[in-house]
């Protein structure tokens, strides 16, 4: 084994089956395309993460954007945001980044107000 190696005892089959119908690489697929993440099918294919994207790359999928995950809402943001407090003021308090809680502000589906001062 050389250090390119993506680990001992792991299935290779999704790259080397081809696409016969049933194959570990149609299944992988497929169930990437319903929505399953790279990484949950590199663990449910006993793959790596890079040979689960390789496979899926080879086999002709276009991969989705990587997600941001967003940590859960601090308490009282969504409301002081509401309540007339400015991005920037809630970041510093929560001790987060500007960008950060300004996508938390979205995700929570707060329509923000306009930049600047009226």
């Amino acid at each position: 084994m050389t250090e390119d190696d993506d680990g001992a005892g792991e299935y290779t089959g999704p790259a080397e089956d081809g696409d016969d119908p049933g194959s570990p690489r149609e299944e992988l697929v497929r169930l990437y395309n319903e929505g399953e993440t790279i990484e949950n099918l590199a663990e449910r294919f006993g793959l790596s993460y890079r040979k689960a994207r390789t496979t899926l790359l080879a086999a002709g999928v276009t991969l989705r954007p990587p997600s941001i995950r967003l940590p859960p809402a601090p308490p009282g943001l969504v409301n002081a945001y509401l309540a007339g407090r400015s991005i920037r003021q809630l970041a510093e308090i929560h001790g987060m980044s500007y960008n950060q809680t300004r996508r938390i502000l979205l995700a929570e589906g707060v329509v923000l107000r306009p930049r600047g001062r009226l």
